[in-house]
């Protein structure tokens, strides 16, 4: 190939045809190196945003955005949060990297905020725990982290549905990803018998991922009584079991409550693994808050186990980020702010919790319709499944401008005062039809 100033000069020269003709001859025969790419599907929430955007309808509701909205179905944050960022930024700290397992003052309180302040692994120094770029990193971490260590299986098993995120994160960790039964359409509620059936049958010592409170997307929790019987069979089979608890204290409104499975489970002896998130609760989303963390049989055990988390840490990303940390830090190590964000995440559950009353109210006792709708009271957290079919779903979004996702999800916290008569008036329509 010519040089640029060659070039340039055969370009003005009539005497050089042939050497611009070869140039733009290798232009036309040049191949990219990524033309083999194929492009990846859509991401589903996205697609129901960007159609919501479209829409010019003023009557239209996003129901797709799995992020907490207050009553007028705006961003809300924190009145704590606020607090303690004012706190953070008046104390003029500095920008300086975290310690690779991050800041040890938000580990240490996000698992007393978990396991209990009684529970043993934490007075006993039992609990190997890591900052992590929010729930989505923490499952990263305890994926790679299984599948470097766990002794006994590779197979993770997830329930049906699950997450959509799970998946990917599983698979990219190394780990082989199946599935066990958990939502019955029939029912819109728990399929009980054959999610024990389903853990029973896998393999003995498989890790089993489970939703701790607040089961996204569909909403259906276990009873507690059912929380023991689940942990009874796992113990039998010594299956592994590893929680995914994102929603702790924005289920029930009680942090204590949402996290019993978690607590139960550990009181049983089992050595859990832990994914914790602090975008819900603390309506950190932008600061990607989370901890990922392993119960252990003793100290020794623990330091050995923290050593293989920074070897896993270290080349992903270095450490995590400091600003959210010392946020949540702040909320939970301060007495004050810590009692204040409880009553704040308690507002938000209950908005919430209120919010599915009064669709199902409406429903039934307005609009008069012949369907059982206990499934939208009976299901908790931020999601909702509605039970409908997709082609429902369809003439939700073209027809009445209410934008879900194909499956049938809403996330109850775009519901407000203001809009939920117009979702109830044409979710009766589109499922008396």
């Amino acid at each position: 190939m010519l040089a640029p100033v060659a070039f340039r000069t055969a370009v003005r020269s009539k005497a050089a045809p042939s050497a611009v003709g070869s140039l733009f001859v290798s232009a036309r025969q040049f191949k990219s190196t990524w033309a083999h790419v194929q492009g990846g599907p859509p991401d589903p929430i996205l697609g129901v945003t960007e159609a919501f955007k479209r829409d010019q309808d003023p009557r239209k509701i996003n129901l797709g955005v799995g992020a907490y909205r207050d009553e007028n179905g705006k961003p809300y944050v924190l009145p704590s949060v606020r607090k303690a960022e004012e706190l953070i930024v008046g104390a003029k700290g500095d920008k300086e990297y975290l310690p690779i397992t991050g800041l040890a003052d938000f580990t240490k309180n996000a698992a007393i905020l978990a396991y209990g302040k009684d529970s043993a692994p934490v007075k006993e120094n039992r609990i190997a725990i890591t900052q992590s770029i929010s729930g989505t990193g923490a499952l990263r971490i305890g994926g790679a982290f299984l599948q470097r260590h766990y002794p006994d299986a590779k197979t993770i098993y997830l329930p049906t549905p699950s997450w959509g995120n799970h998946t990917p994160i599983f698979r990219d960790s190394g780990l082989e990803v199946k599935q066990y039964r958990y939502y019955d359409k029939k029912t819109v509620g728990l399929d009980f018998q054959g999610m024990l059936d389903d853990i029973k049958a896998a393999p003995a010592k498989s890790i089993i991922l489970l939703h701790a409170c607040a089961h996204n997307p569909t909403g259906v929790d276990p009873t507690q009584e059912q929380w023991k019987q689940i942990s009874d069979v796992l113990k039998e089979k010594e299956h592994f079991p590893f929680f995914d608890m994102a929603y702790q204290g924005f289920a029930s409104g009680d942090i204590d409550r949402d996290a019993f499975a978690v607590r139960y489970f550990v009181e049983q002896g089992h050595q859990i693994a832990l994914s914790q998130s602090f975008a819900k609760n603390m309506g950190l989303y932008g600061e990607r808050v989370g901890a990922f963390s392993l119960v252990t049989a003793n100290p020794d055990e623990k330091a050995r186990v923290d050593s293989q988390i920074k070897i896993i840490v270290r080349p992903m990303y270095s450490n995590p980020p400091v600003h959210g940390a010392k946020i949540a830090g702040s909320i939970l190590a301060d007495q004050a702010l810590y009692q204040q964000w409880l009553g704040e995440v308690k507002g938000m559950a209950d908005r919430i919790n209120g919010m599915r009353s009064t669709l199902k109210n409406l429903l039934v006792n307005d609009l008069n319709s012949k369907l059982n709708w206990d499934h939208i009271t009976n299901q908790i957290g931020m999601f909702a499944f509605l039970g409908i079919s997709p082609e429902q779903v369809a003439k939700l979004c073209n027809e009445h401008h209410v934008y879900l996702t194909g499956d049938g999800r809403i996330s109850v916290a775009g519901i407000t005062n203001h809009n939920v008569q117009h979702l109830a008036e044409s979710l009766h329509k589109v499922t008396s039809a």
